[in-house]
């Protein structure tokens, strides 16, 4: 044990380090919006806070604020113009943060932990839309007590996504709902679930022009399905490939599946990361239908990603994820996020 010389390899690609990780498990990351000059980086934690760095051009990061729940933070996201951001938490309240005044106010209570969240701006109305463990999905003016609009779930919220006017919710046992956000949040449709195990991430997807059209869904089986909302051919344009698992092959090595942690589709190329319990991220074009890269292997899961808004940084979290139990945690080992340069690798394989 001691002496060792174990390669250190929480850094493989020898991507830039965020200064002052968290310090515990990172469970979600987002950028700032193209209406703030500069790139700014918020991450939530199992230590019930989130941060919020700034990313200079030369990727240098500086931290720049912090605020706390007191229960850990699953999920976060900005406002359009850049100056709130709202997290959701265990503690069963989601939060939003004015970065300008520094404070943070409840905006949101649940009866469980609240697994999402999400702001919705529409041309006629604004709301963040939070989903929980208590099969609900509830949707809040900010400046209001009580939600404009609660919408029952089949069972507890997983994962979900947002590109107005469509949201897309996963929860346990499979469930799948797609949203329509014109006017007032519906249901537009339940789906059967391409995937055969638990859900884990959802990220819609746009096509040529800027609409969402459909999205990709994550599973703790080491696959990702592709679906169109309203394809030309459903039994060709959707489709399921499988990725994170171990090079043995099925037939006589046992091979090792890992969830897929986190999704995220490049806002310029439409190209899409996956991250991955196995430590590695890849990039993907889902139409010519191929990987354009595979990360080397992290010494620990990567548990969260997200794209800056144009493109050119890929930020993920090197965390523990449980996905081994509690014998496999180890207190000494500390949190990453790093920083990827991904204007050029995520470009599509011919661009057309």
């Amino acid at each position: 044990m001691f002496g060792s010389t174990t390669a250190d390899n929480h850094n493989p690609m020898k991507d830039i380090e965020v200064t002052s990780p968290p310090d515990d498990s990172i469970s979600c990351l987002a950028f700032s919006p193209p209406t703030l000059p500069g790139n700014f980086l918020i991450a939530g934690s199992w230590a019930n806070d989130v941060r919020c760095w700034e990313v200079q051009d030369n990727g240098q990061t500086i931290p720049k604020a912090q605020q706390m729940h007191t229960g850990p933070v699953l999920d976060g996201c900005w406002s359009d113009d850049g100056s709130k951001v709202f997290t959701a938490s265990c503690d069963k309240t989601a939060k939003m943060w004015d970065l300008n005044s520094n404070q943070a106010i409840q905006i949101a209570q649940h009866d469980a932990p609240v697994k999402t969240i999400h702001w919705i701006k529409a041309p006629n109305y604004s709301c963040v839309m939070t989903g929980s463990w208590d099969k609900t999905l509830k949707f809040w003016d900010t400046r209001l007590p009580t939600p404009m609009m609660t919408l029952q779930l089949p069972e507890r919220c997983y994962c979900a996504d947002v590109v107005h006017p469509m949201a897309a919710v996963a929860t346990a046992e499979r469930g799948l709902i797609v949203y329509q956000l014109e006017n007032q949040p519906s249901e537009f449709r339940r789906i059967e679930s391409p995937l055969k195990h638990q859900h884990r991430c959802v990220a819609i997807f746009k096509d040529k022009v800027n609409k969402p059209t459909g999205f990709a869904l994550g599973s703790i089986e080491g696959r990702v399905a592709i679906h169109y909302i309203n394809p030309p051919n459903p039994a060709k344009d959707n489709f399921t490939f499988k990725c994170h698992r171990s090079n043995g092959t099925n037939t006589s090595v046992p091979q090792d599946i890992y969830a897929v942690n986190g999704i995220a589709f490049h806002p310029v190329h439409g190209t899409l990361a996956t991250v991955g319990s196995d430590g590695r991220f890849s990039f993907w074009d889902k139409d010519a239908r191929t990987k354009l890269k595979t990360s080397e292997q992290l010494d620990q899961p990567i548990s969260a990603c997200c794209f800056n808004h144009n493109g050119n940084i890929f930020a993920y979290a090197s965390s523990y994820d449980w996905s081994k139990g509690h014998e496999f945690y180890n207190p000494q080992k500390k949190n990453y996020i790093f920083l990827r340069n991904a204007a050029e690798e995520l470009k599509p394989r011919n661009k057309k």
